[in-house]
């Protein structure tokens, strides 16, 4: 290389034309030796060592991506028409909205039993999200009425977590070392207010603003709740807790969208005598699950407005009902003005699903009287024709029960014992609970008319009880064996309706209401994490 840098300023120095021609030849020469050496290739500058580590991992990256390339084109496709990219694209995308590439989180959700059981999820899940997981892992009916509920152990409230709520926002303000938990269970109160409101709102706990000129309409409670420009109100009296101190006082409370406000003065709503406790647009209404024994309630019926950051009990505005009913409707009222049209959507969103996929409903709508004695069946429509086919179906059922198949195939007669333990396998059976343990239940699982559950009798080991609740009171009903002719039957009337099993009951109590004042609809349900 420097012969011909050499040769080069050599020929721009010389001064006649020979000279020029022969340093030219020599040039040439230097340039053939040059180009007929061996090439030497360049070698790459060291990268940084961190570089380096990118660099080998996005030639691994590569391999393995040409890997699965390969892989796929070496298997063919069995079913071009169905497995394509664009539907798998879909199904990844509609189907499974968890497994795309986003931050992810450890949840523990607990039972009532206090079993739990650990999940890894996006840390953008919603609670309804989480419901449906739990209910496809446990092959749970989706009934709509699973719920996550927010259990604070440390001060002793719950709260429904409503279906669009992100898991993680509610978990961020809780405490590092605290028992706070997450449960999943059924809540049938959790939407009932859209479909019978006058349960939920007492005529003369609701009221119009002076604004508006006139009382409710009950028959449009629920949209005049839900329209932002309506100004319904909820009042009437509650034991508040003073701040500070451990008496409760008795005091006129007043609720519209603007917030919570107490009355100084009697029962006046006039601007001057109303003074603001709390609003709800970063704040949260829970019950009080022991509030006698922690915070020296009047009552069992407690609630609580809780500030979303504040973290002990100190904060908690704690307040008192004299009964369920007046205790539910406040809260409701408070969940209705802190969320609005976002409840509704929650409520209605299930049911437009099943509309673009329909699915089989088992409510008591569908199912209608059928007759198939003649050569074509026919819906039976007269109510009074229906009921005594019912009635004689029953009893040809109970006489054809009693000739069951044994283990071998056989008929046999069913035989006492078999009667007394056929029903332990049902949902709604929960064997030796006590009358406090069922009543808990069926409390938190929503305190709506049909909602029950049987168990033994624990005053008579031979008997049953069957736990109801109605309207938003738990009655208990004791179901009696009889024996007549060497056979056993139960019975809820003294005898003159009789079953041989617990399952004939329940299933004929479905259908009627007989000596009951509700029909079971919502039996109360555990399940195993």
């Amino acid at each position: 290389m420097n012969d011909m840098s050499n040769t080069l300023k050599d020929l721009h120095t010389s001064g006649s034309l020979g000279e020029k021609a022969a340093i030219f030849r020599s040039g040439r020469n230097n340039a053939s030796r040059f180009l007929s050496a061996p090439l030497i290739p360049l070698r790459a500058p060291l990268l940084p060592p961190k570089l380096q580590d990118k660099a080998a991992l996005f030639k691994r990256n590569r391999k393995h991506e040409e890997g699965e390339k390969m892989l796929e084109a070496s298997i063919p496709n069995p079913f071009p028409e169905l497995f394509t990219s664009t539907v798998s694209s879909i199904v990844s995308e509609c189907l499974l909205p968890w497994t795309k590439k986003s931050k992810t989180q450890v949840i523990k959700v607990y039972n009532e039993d206090d079993t739990s059981r650990a999940l890894e999820v996006p840390s953008d899940i919603t609670a309804r999200d989480v419901c449906q997981l739990f209910i496809l892992k446990n092959h749970c009916i989706d009934d709509h009425s699973w719920t996550l509920f927010e259990h604070r152990a440390l001060i002793g409230i719950e709260r429904t977590i409503e279906d669009h709520e992100s898991i993680t926002e509610v978990q961020s303000s809780w405490g590092m070392e605290t028992d706070d938990r997450l449960y999943f269970r059924k809540n049938y109160a959790k939407y009932e207010f859209f479909k019978k409101p006058l349960d939920f709102f007492p005529e003369h706990m609701v009221s119009i603003s002076s604004e508006t000129n006139g009382l409710l309409n009950h028959s449009q409670l629920v949209q005049t709740f839900l329209n932002a420009s309506s100004c319904p109100e909820i009042h009437g009296f509650l034991h508040a807790k003073e701040q500070g101190k451990k008496t409760w006082k008795n005091i006129y409370f007043v609720l519209r969208r603007s917030g919570l406000y107490l009355s100084n003065k009697g029962t006046s709503k006039e601007p001057r005598h109303l003074q603001f406790v709390a609003e709800f647009s970063d704040s949260d209404v829970y019950t009080l699950l022991a509030g006698r024994k922690k915070y020296g309630a009047p009552t069992d019926y407690g609630f609580c407005i809780k500030h979303n950051q504040s973290g002990g009990a100190r904060g908690l505005k704690l307040l008192c009902a004299d009964e369920e009913q007046i205790r539910t409707c406040w809260v409701t009222a408070i969940r209705l003005f802190k969320y609005g049209m976002q409840l509704y959507q929650n409520y209605i969103q299930p049911y437009q699903k099943q509309k673009a996929s329909p699915v089989r409903s088992i409510s008591e709508n569908s199912l209608v009287a059928m007759d198939f004695s003649g050569h074509k069946s026919r819906v039976i429509e007269n109510p009074t024709e229906a009921l005594s086919v019912a009635v004689e179906e029953g009893l040809s059922w109970r006489r054809k029960s009693c000739l069951r198949l044994n283990p071998h195939g056989g008929p046999s007669t069913q035989s006492p014992t078999s009667n007394l333990v056929i029903h332990r396998t049902h949902p709604w059976f929960h064997h030796k609970i006590s009358r406090d343990e069922a009543h808990k239940l069926i409390a938190q699982q929503g305190l709506i008319d049909g909602v029950f559950l049987l168990r033994d009798s624990q005053s008579n080991p031979k008997t049953f009880v069957l736990s109801l609740c109605h309207a938003q009171k738990i009655k208990h009903f004791q179901i009696v064996p009889l024996e007549e002719d060497g056979e056993l039957f139960f019975t809820l009337d003294d005898g003159h309706t009789r079953f041989t099993d617990l399952i004939q009951l329940v299933e004929f109590y479905q259908l009627n209401k007989g000596v009951l004042p509700c029909k079971l609809k919502h039996h109360c349900a555990r399940i195993a994490l």
